[in-house]
Protein backbone atom coordinates (compact mmCIF):
# COMPACT_ATOMS: atom_id res chain seq x y z
CA UNK A 1 0.00 0.00 0.00
CA UNK A 2 2.66 2.23 0.98
CA UNK A 3 4.52 2.07 -2.77
CA UNK A 4 1.31 1.83 -4.58
CA UNK A 5 0.23 5.11 -3.21
CA UNK A 6 3.45 6.87 -3.02
CA UNK A 7 3.56 5.52 -7.04
CA UNK A 8 0.43 7.32 -7.40
CA UNK A 9 1.99 10.67 -6.09
CA UNK A 10 4.87 10.70 -8.42
CA UNK A 11 5.18 14.22 -9.64
CA UNK A 12 4.44 15.85 -6.11
CA UNK A 13 7.70 15.20 -4.44
CA UNK A 14 6.98 12.80 -1.79
CA UNK A 15 8.98 9.75 -1.44
CA UNK A 16 9.15 8.69 2.04
CA UNK A 17 6.10 7.03 4.30
CA UNK A 18 5.94 4.63 7.08
CA UNK A 19 3.48 2.37 8.85
CA UNK A 20 2.26 1.11 12.32
CA UNK A 21 -0.30 -0.96 13.63
CA UNK A 22 -0.60 -1.73 17.02
CA UNK A 23 -3.49 -4.18 18.72
CA UNK A 24 -5.49 -2.11 20.89
CA UNK A 25 -6.01 -4.68 23.65
CA UNK A 26 -2.38 -6.30 23.80
CA UNK A 27 -0.22 -3.46 22.37
CA UNK A 28 1.15 -5.94 20.23
CA UNK A 29 2.61 -4.36 17.10
CA UNK A 30 1.28 -6.41 14.14
CA UNK A 31 3.18 -4.43 11.07
CA UNK A 32 6.08 -1.78 11.30
CA UNK A 33 6.90 -0.57 7.98
CA UNK A 34 10.01 1.72 8.25
CA UNK A 35 10.26 3.06 4.98
CA UNK A 36 9.09 2.78 1.62
CA UNK A 37 11.96 1.03 0.11
CA UNK A 38 13.19 1.28 -3.15
CA UNK A 39 11.20 4.58 -3.49
CA UNK A 40 13.61 6.18 -1.01
CA UNK A 41 16.54 8.20 -1.19
CA UNK A 42 17.20 7.32 2.65
CA UNK A 43 15.49 3.67 2.66
CA UNK A 44 17.39 3.06 5.69
CA UNK A 45 16.04 6.03 7.64
CA UNK A 46 13.26 4.47 10.18
CA UNK A 47 10.30 6.46 9.94
CA UNK A 48 8.31 5.09 12.62
CA UNK A 49 10.56 6.12 15.24
CA UNK A 50 12.15 9.46 13.39
CA UNK A 51 10.85 12.62 15.14
CA UNK A 52 8.74 14.90 12.31
CA UNK A 53 6.13 17.60 13.33
CA UNK A 54 3.02 16.57 14.65
CA UNK A 55 0.16 19.08 12.76
CA UNK A 56 -3.43 18.96 13.24
CA UNK A 57 -3.13 15.64 14.84
CA UNK A 58 -2.37 16.73 18.90
CA UNK A 59 -6.06 18.51 18.44
CA UNK A 60 -7.84 15.59 19.91
CA UNK A 61 -5.76 15.40 22.81
CA UNK A 62 -6.37 19.15 23.59
CA UNK A 63 -10.16 18.69 23.26
CA UNK A 64 -10.14 16.03 25.50
CA UNK A 65 -8.55 17.62 28.02
CA UNK A 66 -11.10 21.15 27.85
CA UNK A 67 -13.99 18.24 28.01
CA UNK A 68 -12.60 16.43 31.08
CA UNK A 69 -11.50 19.53 32.77
CA UNK A 70 -15.55 20.79 32.08
CA UNK A 71 -14.72 24.20 30.63
CA UNK A 72 -16.81 22.44 27.34
CA UNK A 73 -19.16 20.37 25.72
CA UNK A 74 -18.83 18.63 22.64
CA UNK A 75 -21.66 20.96 21.50
CA UNK A 76 -20.24 24.18 22.58
CA UNK A 77 -19.95 27.25 19.92
CA UNK A 78 -16.57 27.90 19.23
CA UNK A 79 -15.55 30.88 16.94
CA UNK A 80 -13.83 30.33 13.92
CA UNK A 81 -13.10 33.45 13.18
CA UNK A 82 -9.75 35.80 12.82
CA UNK A 83 -7.65 35.87 15.82
CA UNK A 84 -4.30 38.07 16.52
CA UNK A 85 -2.56 36.67 20.11
CA UNK A 86 0.25 38.31 21.67
CA UNK A 87 3.12 35.97 22.74
CA UNK A 88 6.76 37.17 24.15
CA UNK A 89 8.36 36.96 20.43
CA UNK A 90 5.35 39.25 18.56
CA UNK A 91 1.72 38.35 17.12
CA UNK A 92 0.71 35.19 16.66
CA UNK A 93 -1.88 35.08 13.96
CA UNK A 94 -3.34 30.89 13.15
CA UNK A 95 -4.66 30.99 10.10
CA UNK A 96 -7.04 27.48 9.05
CA UNK A 97 -5.76 25.12 6.34
CA UNK A 98 -8.06 26.91 3.39
CA UNK A 99 -7.55 30.34 4.15
CA UNK A 100 -10.99 30.74 5.24
CA UNK A 101 -12.94 31.25 8.32
CA UNK A 102 -16.82 29.56 9.38
CA UNK A 103 -17.52 32.01 12.10
CA UNK A 104 -19.38 29.69 14.73
CA UNK A 105 -19.01 26.21 15.04
CA UNK A 106 -19.41 23.46 17.51
CA UNK A 107 -16.50 21.53 19.04
CA UNK A 108 -17.80 18.34 17.44
CA UNK A 109 -17.18 20.08 14.27
CA UNK A 110 -13.86 22.04 15.15
CA UNK A 111 -12.29 19.38 16.20
CA UNK A 112 -13.76 16.50 13.38
CA UNK A 113 -13.11 19.35 10.15
CA UNK A 114 -9.83 19.97 12.01
CA UNK A 115 -10.20 23.68 12.39
CA UNK A 116 -7.08 26.23 13.35
CA UNK A 117 -8.50 28.74 15.21
CA UNK A 118 -11.22 27.22 17.39
CA UNK A 119 -8.08 25.05 18.77
CA UNK A 120 -5.93 27.88 19.35
CA UNK A 121 -8.96 29.70 21.49
CA UNK A 122 -9.40 26.28 23.21
CA UNK A 123 -5.46 25.91 23.96
CA UNK A 124 -5.81 30.10 25.31
CA UNK A 125 -8.48 28.53 27.12
CA UNK A 126 -7.00 25.60 28.80
CA UNK A 127 -3.79 26.73 29.13
CA UNK A 128 -0.38 25.98 27.67
CA UNK A 129 1.34 24.18 30.55
CA UNK A 130 -1.60 21.44 31.62
CA UNK A 131 -1.89 20.95 27.81
CA UNK A 132 1.43 20.50 27.47
CA UNK A 133 1.69 18.16 30.36
CA UNK A 134 -1.01 16.06 28.93
CA UNK A 135 0.86 15.45 25.57
CA UNK A 136 3.39 13.98 27.75
CA UNK A 137 1.50 11.83 29.88
CA UNK A 138 0.01 10.13 26.69
CA UNK A 139 3.49 9.00 26.12
CA UNK A 140 4.75 12.34 23.41
CA UNK A 141 8.04 12.62 25.74
CA UNK A 142 9.84 13.62 22.40
CA UNK A 143 8.52 17.42 23.71
CA UNK A 144 11.43 17.82 25.67
CA UNK A 145 11.25 21.70 25.59
CA UNK A 146 9.31 24.22 28.30
CA UNK A 147 5.22 24.90 27.01
CA UNK A 148 6.67 28.36 26.60
CA UNK A 149 8.79 27.53 24.05
CA UNK A 150 5.98 25.66 22.14
CA UNK A 151 3.79 28.33 22.36
CA UNK A 152 0.12 28.78 20.90
CA UNK A 153 0.98 26.91 17.99
CA UNK A 154 1.75 23.54 20.29
CA UNK A 155 -1.97 23.49 19.35
CA UNK A 156 -1.24 22.68 16.02
CA UNK A 157 1.15 20.16 16.47
CA UNK A 158 4.76 22.24 16.25
CA UNK A 159 5.83 19.74 18.54
CA UNK A 160 8.05 16.94 16.86
CA UNK A 161 6.69 13.54 17.64
CA UNK A 162 6.99 9.90 16.94
CA UNK A 163 4.70 8.18 14.75
CA UNK A 164 4.78 5.14 17.27
CA UNK A 165 4.21 7.34 20.32
CA UNK A 166 1.69 9.43 18.64
CA UNK A 167 -0.04 5.92 17.59
CA UNK A 168 0.10 4.48 21.17
CA UNK A 169 -0.96 7.84 21.94
CA UNK A 170 -4.36 7.37 19.95
CA UNK A 171 -4.21 3.49 21.21
CA UNK A 172 -4.66 5.37 24.37
CA UNK A 173 -8.12 7.19 23.33
CA UNK A 174 -9.34 3.55 22.20
CA UNK A 175 -8.39 2.20 25.31
CA UNK A 176 -10.84 4.90 27.60
CA UNK A 177 -8.04 7.17 28.26
CA UNK A 178 -6.06 3.98 29.38
CA UNK A 179 -1.91 4.38 28.65
CA UNK A 180 -0.22 0.78 27.82
CA UNK A 181 3.23 0.11 26.42
CA UNK A 182 3.31 -1.36 23.11
CA UNK A 183 5.29 -4.63 22.93
CA UNK A 184 7.62 -5.91 20.05
CA UNK A 185 7.04 -9.74 21.34
CA UNK A 186 4.52 -11.71 22.47
CA UNK A 187 4.28 -12.29 25.85
CA UNK A 188 7.47 -9.33 26.26
CA UNK A 189 7.42 -7.55 29.96
CA UNK A 190 6.15 -4.31 29.82
CA UNK A 191 5.42 -1.17 32.41
CA UNK A 192 1.91 -1.51 33.94
CA UNK A 193 -1.31 0.26 32.27
CA UNK A 194 -2.03 3.62 33.98
CA UNK A 195 -4.83 6.22 33.60
CA UNK A 196 -4.09 9.30 31.74
CA UNK A 197 -7.45 10.70 30.77
CA UNK A 198 -11.18 10.26 31.46
CA UNK A 199 -12.65 7.56 30.30
CA UNK A 200 -15.83 9.83 29.36
CA UNK A 201 -13.88 12.47 27.77
CA UNK A 202 -11.88 10.18 25.74
CA UNK A 203 -15.21 8.37 24.62
CA UNK A 204 -16.73 11.70 23.46
CA UNK A 205 -13.21 12.56 21.38
CA UNK A 206 -13.51 9.40 19.47
CA UNK A 207 -17.14 9.73 19.04
CA UNK A 208 -16.37 12.96 17.14
CA UNK A 209 -13.36 11.33 15.75
CA UNK A 210 -15.94 9.22 14.01
CA UNK A 211 -18.54 11.27 13.17
CA UNK A 212 -18.58 11.37 9.09
CA UNK A 213 -21.37 14.43 8.92
CA UNK A 214 -18.75 16.50 11.51
CA UNK A 215 -16.17 16.46 9.31
CA UNK A 216 -18.02 16.88 6.19
CA UNK A 217 -17.51 21.39 6.58
CA UNK A 218 -13.96 20.32 5.48
CA UNK A 219 -13.14 17.15 3.99
CA UNK A 220 -16.97 16.59 2.52
CA UNK A 221 -18.69 13.16 2.77
CA UNK A 222 -16.86 11.15 0.22
CA UNK A 223 -13.19 11.11 1.55
CA UNK A 224 -10.43 8.10 2.39
CA UNK A 225 -11.20 8.62 5.65
CA UNK A 226 -15.02 7.14 5.66
CA UNK A 227 -13.96 3.43 5.97
CA UNK A 228 -17.04 0.87 5.85
CA UNK A 229 -15.95 0.00 9.25
CA UNK A 230 -16.61 2.04 12.69
CA UNK A 231 -12.85 4.07 13.27
CA UNK A 232 -12.21 7.05 14.57
CA UNK A 233 -9.09 8.93 12.51
CA UNK A 234 -7.72 12.35 12.26
CA UNK A 235 -5.15 13.84 9.22
CA UNK A 236 -2.40 16.21 10.29
CA UNK A 237 -0.15 18.26 7.95
CA UNK A 238 2.82 20.26 9.27
CA UNK A 239 4.05 23.48 8.13
CA UNK A 240 4.90 24.16 4.71
CA UNK A 241 3.55 20.55 3.73
CA UNK A 242 6.71 18.37 5.31
CA UNK A 243 4.46 16.28 6.84
CA UNK A 244 1.56 14.35 6.59
CA UNK A 245 -0.27 11.96 9.02
CA UNK A 246 -3.50 9.67 9.68
CA UNK A 247 -3.69 8.04 12.69
CA UNK A 248 -6.73 6.57 14.11
CA UNK A 249 -8.04 3.37 15.71
CA UNK A 250 -11.46 0.68 15.27
CA UNK A 251 -12.81 -1.23 17.99
CA UNK A 252 -9.38 -3.48 18.02
CA UNK A 253 -6.75 -1.94 15.97
CA UNK A 254 -5.08 1.52 15.86
CA UNK A 255 -3.10 2.71 12.59
CA UNK A 256 -0.77 5.24 12.23
CA UNK A 257 0.19 6.46 9.02
CA UNK A 258 3.44 9.00 8.27
CA UNK A 259 3.76 10.32 4.33
CA UNK A 260 6.73 12.98 3.95
CA UNK A 261 10.37 13.15 3.09
CA UNK A 262 13.46 12.39 4.98
CA UNK A 263 14.91 15.45 3.92
CA UNK A 264 12.76 17.50 4.96
CA UNK A 265 11.74 18.21 1.76
CA UNK A 266 8.24 20.01 1.62
CA UNK A 267 5.90 17.62 -0.47
CA UNK A 268 3.96 19.43 -3.02
CA UNK A 269 -0.16 19.97 -2.53
CA UNK A 270 -0.10 16.48 -0.78
CA UNK A 271 -1.81 16.71 2.60
CA UNK A 272 -2.84 14.26 5.33
CA UNK A 273 -6.32 13.43 3.11
CA UNK A 274 -4.33 13.02 0.08
CA UNK A 275 -0.97 11.38 1.05
CA UNK A 276 -1.31 9.33 4.33
CA UNK A 277 -4.88 9.05 4.37
CA UNK A 278 -5.57 6.48 1.39
CA UNK A 279 -2.96 4.11 2.66
CA UNK A 280 -4.38 4.04 6.51
CA UNK A 281 -8.32 3.33 4.48
CA UNK A 282 -6.32 0.53 2.56
CA UNK A 283 -4.73 -1.20 5.89
CA UNK A 284 -8.15 -0.18 7.86
CA UNK A 285 -10.27 -2.09 5.21
CA UNK A 286 -7.83 -5.11 5.34
CA UNK A 287 -7.76 -5.72 8.91
CA UNK A 288 -11.76 -5.49 9.07
CA UNK A 289 -11.79 -7.31 5.43
CA UNK A 290 -13.57 -10.32 7.63
CA UNK A 291 -14.22 -8.92 11.06
CA UNK A 292 -16.19 -5.88 11.44
CA UNK A 293 -15.49 -2.80 14.47
CA UNK A 294 -17.84 -1.68 17.22
CA UNK A 295 -16.86 1.46 19.33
Amino acid sequence: SVQEHLLELSGRNVEDAAVVVIDNATGNVLAYVGSSGKLSAAGDVDGVTAQRQAGSTLKPFLYELALEQRLLTAASILDDSPLNLTTPSGLYIPQNYDKDFKGPVSLRVALASSLNVPAVRTLALVGLEPFHNRLRDVGLDSLTQSAQFYGYSLALGSGEVTLLSLSNAYRTLANGGVLKPVRFRPGEAVEKARRVMDARASFIVADILADPNARALTFGLENPLAVSTWAAVKTGTSKDMRDNWCVGFTGRYTVGVWVGNYSGASMWDVSGITGAAPIWRDIVHYLHQNRGSSS
